[in-house]
């Protein structure tokens, strides 16, 4: 036999062995679903892995448990990273991060440390097929992963920013909880008269301080009415209490929640079944961030039970939105909404002048701005700061304060309201 047939009849064998061989250590499949939230730190993933083997020779036949080991490690290596980089809330949202994790990306996926984040895997298999003549195994299995340590781990690997770095730097987001009122009808009474809802509120707060958020009580319901005579620019937002309750407490961010239970018969037992929708906003803005429903399993059980399973279905799609929006914002400055408005004993062109100098005063003291409102008399601003040159509110509201009585001697400010996403002031006529 010649050298060159020798060669035509290896080369299908090398490509072969190209083809069916494994990449390093990175999942082969990478397909994988988020089935539920089994607890503040924990999810599970129905995840699909690909055994794989490499031919020798023509002769070379698989071994089936070997085909079945490498499946389920494939399962194991798609499940992270479908929590890392996959799906609608990966922990990795930014190309910095992205870039970063790929040069940790072989070793963090290496199978000692692969397993290290698997709490559970279930002990059959919701699929399983071979292909490509037996050379190839698919299954699909669901597993039960510690989302937590993955992050906890990506922190330490410098491919995140730590939450310690944001709580230095920002401080982690406060966030309210309230049921989902209708105009006109207030959250906390709701809260107070229903048990369903304070149940629901508390499933959620449990989750939050878990996650070492700060969560304010929504019963600081002081200066609502008056945050609402004193800003013109609040218009048509008088009876969504909701956000006025988030926004004077000074919340970063407010969820919203409703629940609806059903029950029916079967046999000689009752089965009820919980339906939660989480909703997350930008207190400032009222911006959704994200929106969630989560299911309990229909079976025969307390409400409580059934609604602190579907809360967790949910939840946890929500609090990742929230943080992809709280990096977001990390890289724009801290975030307030600040309120201005003048007396109408002013005329038109000596509030004007003011408004003109207070609009360069900001933008002055700011990384960026974003005008909501301007009118003769009012003005509604966000205006994002350096948290090393603006610690607090506080340092705003005396540089805002200058700029007024260089403008307006004559004029006295009154704050309405201050807290720590929210200024509203007031320039009287002395």
């Amino acid at each position: 036999m010649t050298k060159l047939l020798k060669s035509v009849l290896i080369l299908p064998l090398i490509w072969s062995s190209t083809l069916f061989s494994q990449s390093g250590n990175l999942p082969q499949s990478k397909e994988a679903l988020f089935v539920e939230s089994s607890g503040p730190a924990e999810v599970v993933i129905l995840a699909t892995g690909l055994g794989i083997h490499t031919p020798k020779n023509r002769w070379d036949k698989p071994d089936q448990s070997e085909l079945t080991e490498g499946a389920k490690l494939d399962a194991r290596r798609s499940a992270v990273w479908f929590i890392v980089l996959g799906g609608s809330d990966p922990l990795l949202t930014t190309a910095d991060e992205k870039l970063k994790f790929n040069g940790v990306q072989e070793s963090f996926f290496a199978a000692s440390n692969i397993q290290t984040y698997v709490a559970w895997e279930s002990d059959r298999f919701e699929e399983r097929i071979k292909l490509d003549d037996g050379n190839k195994l698919r299954i699909k299995r669901a597993i039960r992963l510690n989302k937590r340590l993955i992050q906890e781990d990506l922190e330490k690997l410098g491919v995140m920013a730590a939450k310690t770095y944001l709580t230095a730097i920002l401080g982690l987001p406060n966030i309210m909880v309230l049921p989902e009122a209708p105009k006109g009808k207030n959250p906390i009474d709701m809260l107070r008269n229903d048990v369903t809802y304070k149940k629901g509120a508390e499933v959620i707060e449990s989750y939050l301080t878990s996650r070492r958020y700060d969560v304010l009580a929504p019963d600081q319901a002081e200066g609502l009415n008056e945050l609402v005579s004193a800003s013109q620019s609040l218009k048509d937002v008088e009876e969504d209490a909701t956000y006025l309750l988030a926004l004077s407490v000074g919340a970063d961010i407010y969820i919203t929640y409703n629940i609806t239970t059903e029950s029916r018969k079967v046999g000689s037992s009752t089965v009820k079944k919980a339906a939660v929708a989480v909703r997350a906003f930008e207190t400032t803005t009222a911006r959704l961030l994200g929106t969630e429903t989560g299911y309990s399993r229909e079976r025969p059980s307390m409400d409580a039970m059934i609604i602190e399973e579907a809360i967790n279905d949910a939840i946890e799609k929500v609090l990742a939105r929230i943080n992809a929006y709280w990096k977001e914002d990390l890289s724009r400055g801290v975030q307030y909404k600040v309120i201005i408005s003048i007396s109408t004993e002013y005329d038109t062109d000596d509030a004007e002048e003011v408004l003109f100098e207070l609009t360069d005063a900001l933008a002055g003291m700011s990384n960026s701005t974003k005008e909501i409102l301007l009118t003769d008399y009012t003005l509604d601003y966000l205006i994002w700061t350096n948290p090393e040159k603006y610690q607090k509110s506080s340092d705003i509201y005396r540089a805002l304060k200058k700029t007024i009585d260089r403008a307006l001697p004559d004029g006295k400010v009154r704050r309405v309201t201050m807290n720590r996403k929210l200024i509203v002031l007031k320039i009287d006529m002395e």
